[in-house]
């Protein structure tokens, strides 16, 4: 191919955004006790013995390929997950997808669902930036809004995220019912990343598939979970969609073409994970007590907390621009995302996520006290 004939997909991105932290990063680590990182919402705690003990002993079982939907023992743990913690009725096997990873599905699936550059993506207006990143990939129209009467024009793709990664918001059922209404009217698919959905602090959480709002049809509709955060399995990629029949084997058809599959051992650690309750509170408890700890310190040390109901971080401000904020806690030993890694809405915030051992945490608190 002739230099010059391709246009390279990467030069419709933006910069990637976590490489203009660098200078603080450094500044962080350089102080006498060293970096407390809580910028990122890496797990840092043990991935659950239930899980673990699966992967183990898949380990020896998996010669052979796996296959993109999953096994038949994976599908009926999503499902059973899925009507028991999240209220969904009527789905069949038919209505759920294992996916590499749920950042792999935000990126990938406008491309999977055929959009291009006549197509509308309406995304929430301070936003997970892969929302942003999928639009971009097939050229797509991007909106920033945060109610459906905001909406300018016919969109193809809606995302909403809720409890919400940076800011911690949750939407009421009422919300909810206003999106699926407005999806449905519209056409539009509905796409609801719900990945904090166990981490919700303030607010109940609720999913578009609860029957409660979905008027137990599940047209239109997708919701995105993750084992990631849930689990502490982030390491292992793991992670689902559900929703609309229709769209689900499209998606399967599609992935099945491209190998988009799960390795069989994180197949079996899944299921497993996702049979179990117990591991997910005692992991709720341990973000409860950080969280605790870490709040109150921040608003004493003159930060304000705005939203921060659920998810793993807190949306703090000091009423500057963000990256005097970042330096600010640098220069303390403390890292955290800026704002405006989420929209041009939030350049006054920082994310502090509580994804940081107790003793870093502690630690933290100790230094915004000084």
């Amino acid at each position: 191919m002739e230099s010059g004939r391709r246009a390279p997909v990467a030069s419709r991105l933006p910069d990637f955004p976590w490489d203009s932290l660098a200078g603080a990063k450094k500044t962080a680590q350089s102080h006498p006790g060293g970096i407390c990182d809580l910028s990122v919402g890496t797990p840092v705690d043990p991935t659950p013995a239930v899980a673990v003990d699966a992967l183990t002993a898949a380990a020896t079982r998996w010669a052979g390929y796996p296959t993109v939907w999953g096994t038949p023992a994976l599908r009926a743990s999503i499902l059973g997950c899925l009507e028991r913690r999240w209220k969904a009725s009527g789905l069949t096997e038919r209505n759920v997808l294992p996916v590499v990873g749920t950042k792999e599905l935000v990126a990938w699936i406008p491309t999977q669902l055929g959009l291009g550059p006549d197509d509308l993506v309406v995304i929430p207006s301070t936003a997970y930036p892969t929302y942003e990143v999928g639009a971009a990939i097939v050229g797509a129209k991007i909106q920033r809004c945060d109610a459906p009467s905001q909406i300018e024009g016919t969109p193809a793709l809606v995302w909403i995220n809720s409890p919400a990664n940076p800011h911690g918001a949750i939407l009421s059922k009422d919300q909810l019912r206003a999106w699926v209404e407005y999806a449905r009217q519209t056409g539009a698919v509905l796409a609801s990343d719900e990945c904090y959905g166990e981490f919700a602090w303030d607010a109940e959480p609720y999913s578009v598939l609860d029957a409660d709002i979905c008027g137990g049809s599940a047209d239109g509709l997708l919701a995105v979970h993750s084992l990631s955060k849930r689990s502490n399995m982030a390491g292992y990629r793991g992670g689902f969609v559900a929703g609309d029949e229709k769209l689900c084997m499209e998606l399967l058809e599609l992935r099945k073409h491209g190998g988009m599959m799960l390795p069989g051992p994180v197949q079996d650690a899944m299921a497993a994970a996702l049979d179990d309750h117990a591991h997910v509170e005692e992991q709720r408890r341990r973000y409860l007590a950080r969280r605790a700890i870490l709040r109150p310190a921040l608003e004493e040390a003159g930060f304000t907390i705005d939203h921060s109901e659920g998810s793993l971080y807190l949306w703090a401000t000091r009423g500057e621009d963000c990256r005097a904020t970042v330096d600010w806690l640098a220069e303390r030993g403390i890292l955290a995302a800026p704002g405006d890694f989420y929209g041009t809405q939030s350049g006054q915030y920082v994310r502090i996520a509580l994804t940081a051992t107790d003793e870093r945490i502690n630690a933290a608190a100790e230094r915004l006290k000084a």
